[in-house]
């Protein structure tokens, strides 16, 4: 008897074990960037600001770096970009918006959104090229970041194009110094 309790017991705590050491669907998608995001899914489990995006760069509202913002996105036939957006607009009707992005120094930031939007940023009239991109299917907290240069004039306008929901969560860090 006294050997079925201990067997039982020591069944019942190596269940137990496993099950804490499964790792949770949601962040199963989340642990495969090959950056490290840990700034950003930090933020993405916090409380979001509420903002609703601009149909022109002059009422954009204006998103600094270190925090999180839920905004809010409108028709994108309704939105007039600063610039053309970098890739084409897709068929079926999309949601967009633009913010205003100001940043304390020059150098390179991160853009990080939880859903599959296209993100281009405006500077003195043209689009700034993307230094770099990462994003992985299944994870929202984030979905996609891009990397982008930040030097010149300010601010900078941030555009959203070619979503399929009217709100995203989205923030921006600088990017960490890469080690090789």
């Amino acid at each position: 008897m006294q050997s079925t309790c201990r067997n039982a017991f020591a069944l019942f705590l190596a269940l137990g074990f496993a099950s804490a050491a499964q790792p949770l669907h949601a962040d199963d998608a989340c642990i495969d960037f090959k950056w490290d995001v840990s700034k950003e899914r930090a933020l993405f489990a916090g409380t979001a600001t509420a903002l609703k995006s601009a149909r022109e760069s002059a009422s954009a509202p204006v998103i600094v770096p270190n925090r999180l913002y839920q905004l809010h996105l409108t028709p994108q036939d309704q939105v007039t970009f600063a610039v053309n957006p970098g890739k084409k607009t897709a068929a079926e009707p999309t949601f967009a918006g633009l913010a205003t992005l100001k940043v304390a120094a020059a150098g390179a930031y991160r853009i990080a959104i939880d859903l599959p939007v296209w993100i281009d940023v405006v500077a003195s009239g043209s689009l700034l090229p993307a230094k770099d991109f990462e994003g992985q299917r299944n994870c929202s907290a984030p979905h996609k970041i891009v990397e982008f240069d930040l030097t010149g004039e300010q601010p900078f306008v941030v555009q959203f194009s070619n979503g399929m929901n009217e709100n995203i969560l989205l923030t921006v860090t600088a990017s960490p110094v890469r080690k090789l």
